[in-house]
């Protein structure tokens, strides 16, 4: 098949980089990105080739109206040279507008559903939305609910393999407790009025994480200079690697705590946003805890994580849960490309 593929965000080079692999070995695929959040780095790891379009995804609501405008005529034009026989990926608008202007198939992925103005677009414009069972949003007869989370793509046993050297050559200890936090920026279209932690705050809610264990930060933003000791050191690639050794996760955002819980990592979640895949990791698996309240989710994180730490079995715990989803759910790559292949078909 010759497939284009947009890439948006880190998340989505995870996600779809063995589909990618998999089609280059029989087929061709166009990889189109846009550099957000070190998507680019990813795919330079990955050996995987890529047309970039845009240096960034807009700061505000005039730059991000701009570049949908511009993109949509970029996608388009690229993915007719190319001659795509389907288009995939997440709920990119512009490759919807694409898929429509260029006369092809466009299948999606989403489990995000403060999306909206995306997912608006792609229910009119793309052929099939596959979401996880448990998806707020009825999206009409192009939706199809399946027991599959995202961060399976790439984390399924099949494809990810625990591997202690690669981290501990960077100086990561994984025999001792650690804590892993992840800082976001706060200036994604869906995150507009809503904020975490002041530069102070940071300091302090790092510095009280540090008294129960060794702290690690991932952050989207500079960290101030009191943090910079904190920082993790790592090939992007890594950072799962990272998350399946931690003993905690901590998370502003949803991407990263439900990799943890998948890995089987106890994660919290600190956001005012709430979704489906995330409330059922809480519900079901119990290695995800989802607050919401800005006013107390960071001291509920530190206190709850205070309590993790005191059991020294809490990580062997976490791992065994991990089992249980592994067992549970499938491997959704087959899944997705038993869907590529059968709307290949009927166009």
């Amino acid at each position: 098949m010759r497939i284009a593929v947009s890439i948006e965000h880190p998340a989505w080079a995870h996600q779809f980089r063995h589909i990618i692999e998999k089609n280059n070995k029989d087929g061709e695929s166009l990889v189109i990105a846009v550099d957000k959040d070190g998507d680019l780095r990813l795919l330079d790891a990955f050996g995987i080739k890529y047309l970039k379009l845009a240096n960034s995804t807009g700061r505000n609501i005039v730059e991000k109206g701009w570049l949908f405008l511009k993109l949509c005529f970029s996608y388009t034009k690229a993915v007719k040279c190319f001659n795509a026989d389907i288009l995939i990926g997440r709920a990119s608008p512009m490759m919807a507008v694409a898929a429509r202007l260029t006369g092809k198939p466009h299948i999606i992925f989403e489990d995000t559903e403060v999306s909206k103005f995306s997912l608006r677009i792609c229910k009119w414009l793309s052929s099939r939305i596959i979401t996880p069972e448990k998806f707020f949003l009825d999206l009409g007869k192009k939706q199809e609910r399946l027991p599959i989370y995202k961060e399976l793509f790439y984390l399924h046993d099949e494809e990810f393999a625990p591997n202690r050297e690669s981290i501990e050559r960077y100086g990561i200890d994984t025999t001792e407790p650690y804590i892993t936090v992840r800082f976001i920026s706060w200036n994604a279209s869906h995150d507009f009025g809503i904020k975490g932690l002041s530069d102070r705050e940071k300091v302090e809610f790092v510095e009280e994480l540090s008294a129960l264990g060794r702290v690690y930060i991932s952050s989207e933003k500079e960290l101030p200079a009191e943090l910079e000791k904190y920082k993790i050191n790592l090939p992007f690639e890594m950072i799962h690697q990272m998350l399946y050794y931690a003993t905690v996760v901590i998370s502003e955002g949803a991407s990263m705590a439900s990799e943890a819980a998948i890995l089987g990592t106890h994660a919290f979640y600190l956001n005012e946003i709430a979704s489906g895949t995330t409330e059922e990791q809480e519900e079901k698996y119990h290695l995800l805890r989802a607050l919401h309240d800005p006013k107390t989710r960071y001291q509920i994180a530190l206190n709850e994580t205070r309590e993790l730490m005191k059991d020294p079995d809490i990580w062997q715990k976490g791992k065994e849960q991990r089992e249980k989803i592994l067992t549970e759910l499938p491997d959704p790559n087959d899944i997705f490309w038993e869907r590529m292949r059968a709307l290949c078909a009927e166009a």
